[in-house]
């Protein structure tokens, strides 16, 4: 067997493999003599099919079939011939087997990037800091209140906090469409949780009004099929109701776990605390991570970036799923290259990173980082560590967390790093 390698534009690369005429004829006239063992052919017994028939009838097939054969048993031992390793599984481009002593087939495929990091002493990285001030306990506190607020019907006009209850239905150039209905729909005023104009519309009316409004989906509405068009909404009012905070009072701390309001006081400061330093954990890495994506230039296969846009528009669509949304089926995984893109860079780099220093995660990391994991799903701690522990790709996920924090404790140690404070809303409110 001889190898030919050609390097092409970027990370492209084509090899050329000629083996034996002899060992692609062997396995033809091989197939060829299973086929007549079992293929029916009209004036002949099955099995007794002669050989040449056999061939004239289905002679293509069996080249195919010993094509797939050889491509098989020789692309492995080729490419360590060639000392060359695939970004992914090269695909067949070209196939001779019509010469006189060699049979010759051609694979193309992309390579990882050699990837040379810049020196993590020259990175500049931010990373936010938050204290929890008596302003936002009090702020989280009336969250809670909220939670538990009871509505009581009025014979007055809608004003900002109350609850009205609606039907409503939406056309777009004169036709329903999915998720643009509802009947009996509650929503409080003032949140701002229905598109700009649909609230406004029911301020300042009573029970029994009917509304008619014009408006259009915001441009980056989330549901990108709807995004920027006109709708009509025929709305009918059917109730308001005023709010009545509940008293804060043991009888609420109750309703939340605890005994009293020392102790629910006690347990929800605990619960910010957590909440704001997992989503500063996550800020801090994408802060680090970027400024590490930002100093180091490379290409990456374009089919790793295709594969990892196609794994983003899944879960989107799961997303939508879940939210009871429909994503368009013409939907193209082009449109998430760039977020693929960045993040097949960043694995690259923290593989390289993670392998020159020999990193390593033993067993018991992965098991302590999942039972850490777990302290924040109270009574149901159990089931989420039974939740990766039951799924080997759900441990490997922790594990990759794991790395992850390594490699950034690597970078953290030689960067300049940037202590910026910040407020628990500026924070929160960004989730």
């Amino acid at each position: 067997m001889k190898t030919s390698l050609e390097t092409l534009e970027g990370l492209k690369r084509s090899l050329t493999i000629d083996v034996s005429i002899d060992t692609f004829n062997t396995k033809v006239d091989k197939i060829l003599k299973t086929m007549a063992s079992q293929v029916s052919v009209d004036g002949f017994r099955k099995g007794k099919v002669p050989v040449s028939i056999v061939k004239k009838r289905f002679g293509d097939n069996a080249k195919s079939e010993a094509v797939n054969e050889i491509v098989n048993e020789t692309l492995v031992d080729a490419l360590a011939d060639a000392k060359v390793t695939p970004a992914a599984r090269p695909s067949l481009t070209d196939v001779d087997s019509e010469g006189d002593t060699n049979f010759t087939y051609t694979v193309a495929f992309e390579v990882f990037p050699e990837i040379k990091l810049a020196d993590f002493s020259k990175l500049a990285i931010d990373q936010i800091e938050v204290d929890i001030t008596k302003e936002d306990e009090d702020r989280t506190l009336s969250g809670l209140q909220e939670q538990l607020i009871e509505f009581k019907e009025v014979k007055r006009k809608s004003k900002d906090g109350d609850r009205v209850t609606v039907d409503f239905v939406g056309t777009i150039e004169g036709e329903t469409f999915e998720g643009g209905e509802a009947k009996d729909f509650k929503l409080v005023l003032g949140k701002g949780t229905m598109i700009p104009g649909f609230e406004e519309s029911i301020t300042d009316v009573a029970a029994g009004k009917e509304v008619e409004l014009d408006v259009s989906f915001p441009d980056d509405y989330q549901a990108t099929h709807l995004a920027g068009k006109p709708v009509k909404f025929n709305i009918s009012v059917i109730e308001v109701g005023s709010p009545k905070e509940p008293k804060l009072d043991a009888a609420f701390a109750k309703k939340f776990g605890e005994d009293n309001m020392d102790a629910l006081l006690v347990s929800m400061k605990e619960q910010m605390r957590t909440e704001i330093d997992g989503r500063i954990e996550q800020l801090n890495k994408d802060a680090l991570f970027n400024a590490l994506a930002e100093a180091n230039k490379f290409d990456v296969p374009q089919g790793s970036i295709d594969a990892e846009a196609h794994n983003l528009l899944e879960e989107m669509q799961e997303r939508m799923q879940q939210q009871g949304q429909t994503a368009p089926a013409d939907m193209p995984a082009s449109i998430f290259n760039e977020e693929a893109e960045r993040r097949v860079k960043l694995g690259l780099m923290i593989n390289k990173i993670s392998s020159d220093a020999k990193m390593a995660v033993t067993m018991e990391q992965i098991d302590a980082r999942i039972q850490e994991m777990s302290q924040s799903y109270g009574e149901n701690a159990q089931q989420m560590v039974d939740y990766y522990n039951e799924d080997v790709t759900r441990k490997s996920s922790v594990e990759l967390m794991i790395v992850e924090k390594m490699v950034q404790d690597v970078i953290l140690e030689k960067a300049k790093i940037k202590a910026v404070k910040k407020k628990f809303l500026d924070i929160t409110e960004k989730a």
